[in-house]
């Protein structure tokens, strides 16, 4: 048998007035997605555990039946291990966003959705101007970047910017939870005000604001945490190989702490304009070879934090006609039978633009199993399925038989 994970993140929705109450998953046109909803077994699954914030790192560990509360480092240290960058004893790694701050506001948590060039070109001026031996800069992904503190404390109060669009910057900045986190609280606000004098009146963002963009003119850091001491899910599920198909640091660097092979696509955004066909075909060829697949799909967070529900259907059609349905039609011609589970890892609601903890709705199809009443996929039918209520690490239990 061979499994694979397909996420749609932040897919999950509530009832949108303008939809008739519906949410974006039961507005969208997705027969290849209710297919297999109707062949396979549903449920829910509670992927934030008691006392976490619903961020995706969060959710794509419990996803991949890690017990959160026992490996939990922070974002940034999984990203790390995406980049290539090791995270040595006595070093903490935090998330680094690129943002937008206008009338002292946080306009956006992706300054516009900046270029890969730019971020870059901005995120090394920012080395060159504020690095040192204790601090450290390393260009990632369009708006998501890695910030390196040696001797820093992860004993901090750190709003994610995606939490909070509209709310005044000064308002969320760092705060210390013990004593011993407040040197590493204040290099940080230091930061963050240093970075807004200096990117303002950058070329990069002269040039984005001339052409009516967002400024990318502050730095955001958030997620703090050590190197995690984590098991491979080859060694916890007794698979022989895997690979993780993802756009975005975080789910590529999960993967490398979860014994993963790291596959890259060629055109890959995490937007809506990623190449879908190129993931899908990615993961047909993993499949080939490896007994298990995690494919992550960014694109409908994304149209959920800019809260626009047309788009964010639109990546939903797109999952299921360009994704769902090239690999579900291939893999059903093989020999040997593929299981296939497709969920989100958390809502996120495009009426608040962020994500929240409740339950999410899942499938598991297994060939020649026998396939509970659930005839379409969202987030009230699968409230029937047979499998119930889940919680973390289960869905994986669950999953790998």
């Amino acid at each position: 048998m061979k499994y694979i994970i397909i996420l749609g993140d932040g897919m999950a929705d509530e009832p949108i007035a303008s939809l008739g109450n519906k949410t974006c998953l039961q507005a969208a046109d997705k027969p290849a997605i209710d297919k297999i909803a109707a062949m396979g077994r549903c449920g829910m699954l509670d992927t934030i555990p008691a006392g976490f914030a619903p961020g995706s790192e969060i959710a794509n560990m419990s996803v991949m039946g890690y017990d959160v509360p026992k490996v939990f480092e922070g974002r940034g240290s999984l990203e790390a291990a995406s980049m290539g960058v090791d995270i040595e004893d006595g070093e903490m790694a935090m998330r680094c966003n690129l943002i937008c701050i206008e009338n002292g506001k946080i306009k956006n948590h992706s300054a516009g959705h900046i270029s890969n060039e730019e971020a870059e070109e901005l995120i090394l001026f920012l080395q060159k101007e504020l690095g040192n031996e204790q601090i450290h800069f390393y260009p990632g992904v369009s708006y998501r970047h890695l910030l390196k503190i040696k001797g820093g404390k992860k004993q901090l109060k750190c709003t994610p910017p995606h939490d909070v669009p509209g709310t005044p910057f000064e308002n969320v900045m760092i705060k210390a939870e013990t004593p011993e986190a407040q040197s590493t609280a204040d290099l940080l606000n230091d930061l963050i005000i240093r970075s807004q004098q200096l990117l303002e009146n950058h070329p990069v963002n002269l040039k984005r604001a001339a052409a009516g963009k967002d400024k990318a003119n502050s730095i955001w850091p958030w997620s703090p945490g050590y190197k995690p001491a984590m098991k491979t899910l080859l060694e916890q599920y007794n698979l022989q190989s895997g690979s993780v198909i993802s756009a975005v640091d975080l789910i590529r660097g999960i993967g490398v702490y979860a014994g993963l092979k790291v596959i890259m696509v060629p055109g890959a955004t995490g937007l809506y304009n990623t190449n879908y066909e190129g993931k899908a075909q990615a993961a047909i060829d993993a499949l080939r070879t490896d007994d298990f697949v995690y494919l992550h799909i960014e694109a409908s967070d994304e149209a959920g934090h800019e809260g626009d529900v047309d788009l964010k259907i639109k990546t939903i059609e797109y999952l299921d006609h360009r994704v769902v349905k090239p690999i579900f039609d291939e893999v059903s011609k093989w020999d040997e039978p593929v299981t296939i589970a497709i969920l989100p890892d958390h809502p996120t609601p495009c009426a608040i633009k962020t994500h929240t903890n409740h339950p999410i709705p899942f499938i598991i199809y297994r060939p020649g199993e026998k396939p509970d009443d659930v005839q379409v996929y969202d987030e009230f039918a699968c409230e029937k399925g047979s499998y119930g209520l889940l919680k973390g690490m289960e869905f994986m239990q669950k999953l790998i038989k």
